[in-house]
């Protein structure tokens, strides 16, 4: 069973926002599931290891206004991202 962490650095969650953000405009769809880059604090870096992270949105509605918002680009979609971030939740796997 995977272990999961609910992210609460304010820091952290500013780069996961935008991480979401550009996967679903790439995707073109709400994603449940995105990855970041391995967080190193010391020896030698493999830029092939990723962290995964759960995303969780709580209301099925702000699902579907953050949907409609991708097809109008990455202003519109990070500023319903921004509307509605109480709502989204990331938890690290892992």
């Amino acid at each position: 069973m995977d272990a999961r962490a609910k992210v609460t650095d304010p820091e952290k969650l500013a780069l996961l926002y935008e991480r979401f953000r550009d996967v679903c405009l790439v995707e073109k769809e709400v994603w449940k599931e995105i990855f970041m880059p391995r967080e190193i604090t010391a020896g030698p870096v493999r830029t092939n290891i990723q962290d995964r992270y759960d995303v969780e949105i709580d209301d099925p509605a702000i699902e579907d206004t953050l949907d409609a918002n991708i097809p109008m680009g990455a202003a519109a979609l990070g500023a319903a991202i921004q509307e509605y971030r109480a709502h989204i939740s990331f938890f690290r796997k892992a």
